[in-house]
């Protein structure tokens, strides 16, 4: 937790990820690995966490549905969905998507070591009137629901590497995906998808999020690039190609590496970004000027924004 330029750690010595707000307000996150935790907050009694489920699976993502919330494995590609009774049950309609066949892990051996992240679930993202929910699938493209997680279709190709995919908050229409050919944008609540790559000085791009009516993007030359940049385009034309230009206000041009998945967001006119140095990036106007909060936050692995 940063507010005002304090640090402080609520869960110290445990590795967090896949933050969420959930539909009573609270914040769901995914602790150590295998736990589905909920933060609540009360001005009296202050913060309180309390564990709602464990699971055997490296567990990634997550997102809120109906009376449920999906959560995304780190392998297997699994999609897992615990709901209000306190009951975890895999999605079988999710391991029956058309094309899953197709999908592959993206590592590679280098120096004799195996890097890169397994066949998982990245990311998921749900529109604003709630009726469509994707999920970035590494390598596998995203799948997309219209009811609520039970059944799943593919969208675009699973070649594109997708690494994570965001949903505007007022337009329903619009979804955004961060993959390894560029920026892929959908008009049409991902039914359909353009790639856009005009401006960028490399098409890897690995995070992404609305902040308006724009988009704001992470490129870099590839996941272990020494330096990356962030993007930003508007959607105020509608439909067609983009012109992605890159994003001054006091945002360095160059990043200390790339801004990854699930570290970069936004709240109305407030965003933020930490890239791979650690270094943490705050805009409390919609992105236009920026200001250096944080530094030395290495190995993050998600961000939100509580108070904006």
């Amino acid at each position: 937790m940063i507010a005002d330029g304090v640090r402080s750690h609520e869960l110290a010595g445990q590795s967090v990820r896949g933050l969420a707000r959930d539909a009573e307000g609270g914040v769901v996150a995914l602790v150590d690995g295998h736990k589905i935790c909920r933060r609540t907050f009360d001005e009296r009694a202050g913060v309180h966490w309390e564990t709602l489920a464990s699971c055997e699976q490296d567990l990634a993502c997550c997102s809120p549905v109906r009376g449920a919330l999906l959560v995304g494995t780190d392998s297997e590609a699994a999609l897992l969905r615990f709901d209000d009774t306190g009951v975890v049950s895999r999605v079988g309609g999710f391991d029956s998507v058309p094309g899953r066949s197709s999908w592959y892990a993206g590592q590679a051996v280098v120096d004799g070591r195996t890097v890169g992240p397994p066949l998982g679930i990245r990311s998921m993202a749900r529109n604003a009137d709630r009726s469509v929910t994707l999920a970035a699938v590494h390598v596998g493209g995203a799948p997309r629901s219209v009811d609520n997680g039970a059944t799943w279709h593919p969208t675009f190709s699973v070649d594109w590497d997708v690494h994570e995919v965001a949903a505007h908050s007022e337009r329903p229409e619009l979804f955004a995906a961060a993959t390894a050919e560029g920026l892929a944008i959908s008009w049409d609540a991902g039914e359909s998808w353009a790639l856009q790559t005009n401006g960028l000085h490399a098409p890897y791009c690995s995070a992404v999020m609305f902040m308006g009516d724009e988009v704001f993007v992470a490129a870099s030359e590839h996941h272990f690039a020494p330096r990356g940049a962030i993007y930003r385009c508007s959607l105020e034309s509608g439909r067609g190609d983009v012109e992605l230009t890159l994003v001054g206000g006091g945002l360095p041009p160059w990043l200390g590496g790339i801004v990854d998945t699930a570290s970069i967001a936004s709240s109305g006119r407030v965003g933020a970004l930490v890239d791979a140095s650690g270094q943490l990036f705050v805009s409390d106007d919609s992105g236009n000027s920026w200001t250096l909060r944080a530094e030395g936050l290495t190995e993050s692995s998600s961000i939100l924004i509580l108070y904006p």
